[in-house]
C-alpha cells in the first residue's frame, strides 16, 4: 500500500506497521525528521507542513494517517491553566484538527485515522474513542485496553514505553517521547483499517 504518515514525528504510530509498503512520512521540524529516518530507513521523509501537503497530494495514496498537534485541545493542558506555579496562558483551539476530519470525509476514498489527545470541550465532530485518545476514521475501530502513557515519568522510562532508545541524540527527549503515539496503538489501528494485513502476521 501507499501510506501517508502526517505529523509522523520520531514514528511512534509506524514502529510496528508491517514491512513492504511505500510510507511517506511528512514532518516540519528538520531535526525530528532526522530521527525518524534513522529509525526508519526505507521510508520516505519529506520536511514539509503536513497540513499543505495533506490538501496537495491526499490522491496519491491507499490510508492516510494524521496526528495534529495536541496541545490545544489537551485536557491536561487546559487544567494546567489553574495551577498556582507556572500557569498555562489560555490559547484558541487549533482549527486544523477539524479541518483535515472535515476534508477527509468529503474528499477521500481510501482509510483514513485522525488521532488527537482527549479533549477538554465535546468534540465538534464525533470521534471514537480507543486506549484515552479521539480517532476519527471512516471505519469501525475495536477498542484496546488503556494503558498509562507514563508521561510523568523518566525519560527512560518513556523510552522504553514507546520502544525507542534515544540516549546519543540530541532532543528535548521528553517532549518528544509525550508526543508520541504509543506503537501498540498504532499497530492495532492499522491492523483495523487494514483487515487482510491481519492474517499475515
Amino acid at each position: 500500500m501507499r501510506i501517508l504518515n502526517l505529523y509522523c514525528g520520531i514514528g511512534g504510530n509506524r514502529k510496528l506497521w508491517p514491512e513492504g509498503h511505500e510510507i511517506t512520512a511528512v514532518e516540519n521540524d528538520p531535526d525530528i525528521a532526522k530521527i525518524y529516518q534513522d529509525f526508519f530507513p526505507n521510508d520516505k521523509v519529506i520536511v514539509a507542513d503536513a497540513h499543505q501537503y495533506l490538501l496537495d497530494h491526499f490522491k496519491e495514496f491507499d490510508f492516510i494517517w494524521s496526528s495534529p498537534p495536541c496541545q490545544s485541545h489537551s485536557v491536561v493542558r487546559f487544567i494546567a491553566m489553574n495551577r498556582i506555579k507556572r500557569p498555562q496562558k489560555p490559547i484558541f483551539p487549533d482549527m486544523k484538527l477539524y479541518e483535515e476530519i472535515i476534508f477527509l470525509q468529503n474528499y477521500y476514498k481510501g482509510n483514513y485515522t485522525v488521532e488527537n489527545v482527549k479533549g477538554y470541550y465535546e468534540p465538534l465532530v464525533k470521534p471514537q474513542v480507543i486506549s484515552k485518545h479521539y480517532i476519527w476514521a471512516n471505519f469501525f475501530i475495536n477498542s484496546l485496553p488503556s494503558k498509562s502513557r507514563e508521561h510523568r515519568s523518566s525519560i527512560e522510562v518513556l523510552e522504553k514505553r514507546k520502544g525507542f532508545n534515544l540516549k546519543d541524540i540530541k532532543i528535548a527527549k521528553r517532549k518528544v517521547l509525550r508526543n508520541c503515539v504509543e506503537p501498540e496503538l498504532g499497530l492495532h489501528i492499522f491492523l483495523e483499517a487494514n483487515r487482510e494485513y491481519k492474517t499475515l502476521l
